[in-house]
């Protein structure tokens, strides 16, 4: 590795701050730049020369650490993250490893899933690995049979609670859903504890966003069901439906209407709010944090290996990548998402004062539970809300 991986991230804040001006820059772009392969790098951030045997037991291992990638893979990659996932396959490939290259099968991470159900019934998949935006497209995959048992010091990086009990699959980096509001018109005391405190206070009349269509605040809604029931969360959307709550198609429009000041506060991942305060500084807008329950949620991405694949070694050693030191940085930088390898700091939020994972609360529930989103679809649509 060489000092590419700084000057990539310090060209990121400088890309983002300098064109900014619509939610799709500042949710789609991203890039890494081609540089040569050695095995130091300079940048301040990232320790090296520490060989493998020295990595502490669960902790993420330097990318400097790991054999080289050789050979053919294909993934099937889920759409999201604005390329940043791509663009790190790109490097591998294109730089870092002469002798490696990836067929990318892009889509969402939903449909991919359903692919490989139906590859598998009609022979066999030609994936190698799947990479999914959320813990349910795993699970389904994983459910009927066609992951492979991952190894246990690969599994091991991430905490229990962010991947498969059966280690069929693992995750790569983490969301948690937040309240964004708008510092002109709210305070932190202002938001309560629990999204279920939010209908019926009335600081929250015709102030509210959220995106009901969203796959996270599917996620969300699928987690309030199997933790609070169908009837609570009914009368839970119901109740948010009469403070004239407003309708966005994406989680990042609902925070930039919050810092536009057209809604007070809304429902949202944590990095669309990093995002915007990264691009502009001054927009008065932070984020709070419900402890527990379904609001508390955090959900991930991340991969797994095909049973029928021919490549393990060589797709456990790729997935292994993304949760060395180095590139879990990446993505805190470029994706402002939750590490899950153990020793990497969360996203800087600047003046957002964001905890870390282990000073969340989230509710105890099996990540696997979220791919249920059927019902949850059938109740949003009940209740009207979609």
């Amino acid at each position: 590795m060489t000092s590419d991986w700084t000057s990539r991230l310090t060209d990121r804040r400088t890309f983002i701050a300098g064109t900014v001006g619509t939610a799709s820059l500042l949710a789609g772009c991203s890039g890494i730049s081609g540089s040569s392969r050695s095995g130091t790098t300079d940048d301040p951030v990232v320790e090296t020369g520490t060989a493998s045997t020295r990595t502490p037991e669960g902790g993420a291992p330097s990318i400097d650490d790991l054999p080289d990638l050789e050979g053919d893979l294909t993934v099937y990659l889920g759409r999201g993250e604005g390329g940043a996932y791509s663009d790190l396959v790109s490097y591998l490939e294109d730089t870092r490893y002469e002798d490696f290259s990836v067929t990318l099968k892009r889509g969402p991470s939903s449909g991919l899933a359903n692919t490989i159900l139906t590859e598998a019934a009609n022979g066999e998949s030609p994936a190698d690995v799947f990479w999914s935006i959320d813990a349910a497209s795993l699970a389904l995959v994983a459910r009927n049979g066609l992951a492979a048992t991952l190894p246990a010091d690969l599994t091991g990086i991430v905490a229990g609670k962010f991947r498969d009990s059966k280690r069929r699959w693992v995750g790569l980096t983490g969301r948690a859903r937040a309240i964004p509001y708008n510092t002109d018109r709210l305070t932190a005391d202002d938001i309560p504890a629990s999204v279920f405190d939010i209908p019926g206070k009335k600081r929250f009349q015709d102030a509210l966003g959220w995106a009901p269509s969203y796959g996270s605040f599917q996620a969300f809604v699928t987690a309030m069901r199997h933790l609070e029931g169908d009837s609570r969360t009914r009368q839970w959307l119901n109740g948010v439906q009469e403070t004239g709550v407003k309708s966005y198609p994406g989680e990042f429009g609902v925070t930039y209407d919050v810092a536009q000041g057209t809604v007070s506060a809304g429902f949202a991942n944590h990095y669309y709010a990093l995002r915007l305060k990264q691009a502009n500084p001054d927009a008065p807008v932070d984020l709070a944090f419900t402890h527990g329950g379904p609001g508390a949620l955090i959900n991930v991405a991340g991969a797994l290996v095909l049973r029928s694949s021919d490549r393990f070694d060589l797709a456990t050693n790729f997935v292994r990548h993304f949760l060395t030191r180095e590139v879990q940085r990446y993505l805190v930088e470029h994706v402002y998402s939750y590490p899950l390898a153990s020793g990497v700091a969360p996203p800087d939020g600047g003046d957002i004062e964001l905890p870390s994972i282990a000073e969340l609360d989230p509710p105890d529930i099996d990540l696997a539970a979220l791919g249920n989103v059927k019902e949850t679809i059938r109740l949003l649509r009940d209740t009207g809300v979609l």
